[in-house]
């Protein structure tokens, strides 16, 4: 079993940088992809950005060249650093992972609340 938890949220002005850190615990070797998803209230999930074991990144049109996704394996931790925020990121963040071994095995934190808001 994997365990997901974030950290970093907060409240922040628009223009503002917030940098999220999702840290894995457990059966830790079994990480796959790991990525970064928001749900903002009335509204569906939708994915931010993922990053693979190797690094290769994808990013959702709204965020590309404002949002970078990294990870540290050594850590076991994946990060979202968000820059030039605006109203329409306020949502809560939540960390994904997927099973390396068995993809149909998805696991998923508790999510972090990011508001911006002047």
């Amino acid at each position: 079993q994997v365990q997901l938890v974030e950290s970093g949220g907060g409240l922040v002005q628009p223009g503002g940088s917030l940098t999220l850190s999702c840290a894995a615990s457990g059966i830790i070797f079994n990480i796959g992809e790991m990525a970064w998803y928001r749900q903002a209230p009335g509204k569906q999930r939708e994915l931010v950005a993922d990053i693979t074991r190797g690094g290769t990144t994808n990013y959702a049109d709204s965020v590309k060249g404002r949002f970078t996704i990294s990870r540290d394996n050594t850590k076991n931790t994946v990060y979202l650093q968000m820059s030039s925020l605006k109203p329409e990121d306020t949502a809560v963040y939540l960390c994904y992972a997927v099973n390396r071994l068995n993809t149909r095995i998805a696991y998923w934190g508790q999510g972090t609340q990011v508001t911006v808001s002047s």
